[in-house]
């Protein structure tokens, strides 16, 4: 074989070997990105999909996502008044359990809107809140599942008290941790603190 031929062949091969690795530090580096940003969001995407390339795929997409999203920070007004509703909701717990965690979801959702989360199922909203509250997601996630097995009959009253505790940590994000002062948190959550 001619020696120039070789040589061609040599450089081809050291090339293709050079941009997979270029490729592979830039998936491992993508990985790692997504891993420390999304937490356990990214584990629960990977276990979902059954894949990491799907799974890292369709957390990028939602990066890509909730750009085009108009999020607008909350008046003090509209702050102090959803920090009001949450003080009657809160204030119903005692009596009405499952009715005020009921209507702490739902005070989630009109904060989320208020803020200008688009108004999809649960699973979008979380996906959406996951990318500026990953952390946070988890416990929206927590409080969902707690509330849906004391509505099958499973849970327990602590599940729902735990719910509540997982829908004011959102709802600190969302409002602005400094919302909920002390004085209107009460004894309900002075063990999650």
């Amino acid at each position: 074989m001619d020696q120039r031929i070789q040589i061609s062949i040599v450089a081809v091969v050291a090339i293709a070997a050079l941009i997979a690795a270029i490729i592979a530090i830039h998936r491992r580096g993508r990985s790692l990105r997504l891993r420390q940003h999304f937490g356990r969001e990214y584990d629960l995407a990977v276990l979902d999909r059954g894949d990491r390339g799907k799974a890292e795929t369709a957390l990028i997409n939602r990066e890509k996502r909730t750009p085009s999203f108009t999020i607008k920070t909350l008046s003090p007004t509209a702050r102090d008044r959803f920090a009001e509703d949450w003080a009657l909701i809160q204030s119903r717990f005692v009596d009405e359990p499952a009715i005020a965690v009921n209507e702490a979801d739902s005070l989630v959702i009109r904060v989320m809107a208020a803020r200008g989360y688009p108004a999809a199922d649960f699973e979008q909203r979380a996906a959406d809140v996951s990318v500026a509250y990953p952390a946070i997601v988890q416990n929206y996630r927590a409080a969902r599942i707690n509330l849906q097995r004391y509505g099958r009959s499973e849970g327990r009253t602590e599940e729902l008290r735990q719910a509540m505790v997982h829908y004011r940590s959102l709802l600190d994000e969302l409002l602005g941790a400094s919302t909920f002062g002390t004085a209107k948190t009460g004894v309900l959550y002075e063990r999650a603190s």
